[in-house]
Parts: structure tokens; sequence; C-alpha cells
């Protein structure tokens, strides 16, 4: 019988709700879609920064990218508005069908994870937050190698703490930029298609897409059975 592989998820916006974040950007900037661009400019740089060799906690990064909106936008952000981004960003909700979905992951036997550009500190609040945390027997941060995904070292810093080989993995998330670097680095991966996110059709490919994680995994669960 093949073994499982050890299933590895993102966490923002993968399991956790983004878009709860909008109402305050919508108070702040005057447009609800600011959020949707603070975030693509937050991953922007969290790469550029990587790929330039210069490692910036996650958290320092999104702070940054807020203010450089604000000032494109001639807004002047208060620490009062700085503090609700951070309290809300710490507490999104979960999707509402994932703790059924982990749940149902653990009980078909895989063993569940997370890989996470967030400080450790921040993953764990907002897993807690979310009531989810117990059902991960180790979350990691790219902070514990200082390489933000979809850098390779993020992945093989996984590896060597699970001391597993990259074919063992398989990674979960949202983002075609996250799949994409971990089928570059020999995983497996699976790409939940939230909203705003789909396949991009260049590049290393996810081996499962689905509408949710129940959908994701149902196919991982079906396909470890037929290979049994």
């Amino acid at each position: 019988m093949a073994a499982l592989p050890l299933i590895v998820f993102d966490v923002n916006e993968t399991l956790l709700d983004l878009e709860t974040m909008e109402p305050t950007f919508q108070r702040i900037f005057g447009d609800r879609s600011a959020m949707r661009l603070w975030f693509a400019d937050l991953i922007l740089y969290s790469a550029a920064l990587t790929v330039a060799g210069c490692y910036v906690p996650f958290t320092d990064i999104g702070a940054a990218v807020m203010k450089m909106l604000a000032d494109t936008r001639g807004i002047k952000i208060s620490d009062k508005d700085k503090k609700e981004l951070t309290e809300e960003f710490s507490t999104m909700p979960p999707h509402p069908e994932v703790p059924a979905a982990l749940r149902k992951l653990r009980g078909a036997g895989f063993r569940l994870f997370t890989l996470t550009d967030n400080l450790l500190e921040v993953q764990t609040r907002q897993l807690e937050h979310g009531g989810i945390v117990d059902l991960f027997e180790r979350r990691f941060s790219a902070d514990g190698v200082k390489h933000h995904k979809p850098s390779r070292q993020a992945y093989a810093y996984v590896e060597r703490e699970l001391a597993a080989k990259p074919s063992q993995f398989c990674l979960i998330a949202c983002h075609t930029w996250d799949t994409l670097g971990a089928v570059a680095a020999g995983w497996e991966a699976a790409l939940i298609k939230r909203a705003g996110n789909d396949v991009l059709a260049v590049g290393p490919q996810p081996h499962f897409v689905g509408k949710d994680l129940n959908d994701i995994a149902d196919q991982l669960i079906a396909r470890h059975k037929r290979a049994a």
C-alpha cells in the first residue's frame, strides 16, 4: 500500500477568509478592492525581497505595502487604522467548509501541517482563533528559513524538519504562485479556486484542482483509495 502524502497547507486565504478584511479597506480607502491590491502587492514584494536576498518578516512587509498604497492615494493611515488591520488579519475566520474538510482528511489517515509566510506567532493566533489549530501536527513559518514562498528554500525547510523527501509531500493552496513553487520543488500540489484565483496556463501545474477544500479532500481520499 502506497504511503499517504504529508499534507502541507498554506494558511492565508487558503484556510482563512481574507475577504472579511474588505469592510476595513472600504472605510479607510473608500474602495473594497483595495484589499486585493494590498494582498497582491504583499505577495509581490515578499517574493521580490526574497529573490533580492533581503529577508523581511511578512508582517513588516504588509505594513510597508499598506503605507505605500495609502501614499499613492494621498491617504494618511492612523495608528488606530493600523491596529485594526493587524487585528483583523490575525483573526480571520476559516472558510465555512474548512474545519469539517480538515477533520475528513485526518479521519482518512492523512497527517496535516502548515507552511505560511506569516510569523509563527501570527499563524498560531490565526488558527487558534479559527478553532482549527489542534488539527495540525506541526506548523511551519517561512521565517524559520528566512525565505518566503515560493522560494525553493521554504519547501526544503519543511522537508528537513520532517526528514522526508519532496515526493512525500502535497501542498494545498489557493494561490498558483504557491503550487507552482511546490511542484517545481518536487511536491504534489492541489489548487483551491477561491475567488480571484485560478489555474495559470504556463509553468508547473497542480495535480488536483477543486472549488473548495472539501472538493480537494474528496479527490485526495479517492485517489489514495484507488492506489491502495
